[in-house]
């Protein structure tokens, strides 16, 4: 194993890539060379100095070869780069929902399946900042217990549309939203699709049947709320084997990277790697299900922290 790598953070001046390079100081990675690339050269502040950022062009890739690239980029934009830095010997670990569902590239949360990073032929995908979080907690209740049947609904935060949309948060204008954000809430996330459901709640759909299993009937409901930051869901599963509370809560304390409290809020989730579970009861309506809510931050574990992970799983 080598003592030091050569990173490359691709978007590195916008949210989750300024989020990345605090998460891989604080965590201690390995780094023995940052290579930061955005849209335009700048100079830029980070947890590891002053570092100048260079345009992401084929040239400037080819020029600063590395071991580990992590996108915080759009999709069309890891399209067009991502096999480059592979071809080049990098491994592309993708925020975006580019590189999610291709067959041939793994869909990675290192609670759940970290065995399957050892199937990247290049690539390795982060999954959607929703999916991220939930899995994250109802995967060890699945093992232990199977699920058939998960009805999710989302409470999302500002930051997961971007710099841009927390400006309209704070203005009260419609520049990134199509209703203002500020003292409502959004019913619809990305664009509807012809079931009626929109991207985003399909994205949740079909990458819990990518990395946990396809037998699970998942409904999805998202929203955008007004906060500036961390993600809510609530969940309901029917399991397939009968459980009580007390082993469904068992389950999730000794649950790796899951802390589970009372009530948690948004603002308990801030700046955490983990994510934190609770109002945990059962359903009164349907046999052997139960419901619980839980918090993540989104620009963390949704994206930025989900990705380390996976690169120290590399190592």
């Amino acid at each position: 194993m080598k003592k030091n790598y050569t990173v490359a953070v691709v978007g590195a001046t916008g949210l989750v890539g300024k989020t990345m390079l605090k998460v891989l100081k604080e965590r201690n990675f390995p780094v023995g060379e940052l290579v930061l690339y955005a849209f335009n050269a700048c100079k830029t502040d980070t947890p590891f100095g002053k570092k100048d950022v260079f345009e992401l062009t084929q040239a400037n890739i080819y020029n600063h070869p590395c071991d580990i690239a992590l996108f915080a980029v759009e999709s069309d934009v890891s399209i067009k780069f991502a096999r480059i830095f592979s071809t080049m010997g990098a491994v592309v670990i993708d925020n975006s929902s580019a590189w999610r569902m291709d067959e041939n590239v793994p869909l990675v949360i290192p609670e759940v399946n970290p065995s399957a990073v050892l199937m990247n032929n290049g690539i390795i995908a982060n999954p959607n900042c929703t999916t991220a979080q939930i899995l994250t907690v109802v995967s060890p209740i699945y093992r232990k217990f199977g699920i058939n049947r998960m009805v999710v609904s989302t409470y999302q935060s500002v930051s997961g549309a971007g710099s841009a949309a927390l400006e309209d948060l704070v203005s009260g204008e419609c520049r990134i939203f199509p209703v203002p954000i500020k003292n409502n809430l959004i019913p619809k996330i990305d664009t509807y699709m012809t079931n009626g459901y929109t991207v985003e709640e399909m994205k949740i759909v079909n990458e819990t049947h990518k990395i946990l299993s396809p037998q699970i009937s998942v409904n999805a409901t998202c929203v955008r709320v007004p906060i500036t930051n961390c993600h809510g869901a609530s969940v309901n599963i029917r399991l397939i084997k009968p459980a009580t509370l007390g082993e469904i809560s068992e389950c999730l304390s000794s649950a790796p990277s899951v802390t589970l409290l009372d009530s948690p809020t948004p603002l308990d989730a801030v700046e955490r790697d983990g994510v934190l579970a609770g109002r945990l009861r059962r359903d009164e309506s349907e046999e052997n299900t139960f419901c619980l809510w839980i918090v993540a931050d989104n620009l963390r574990k949704g994206a930025a922290s989900n990705a380390v992970q996976i690169a120290e799983l590399l190592l």
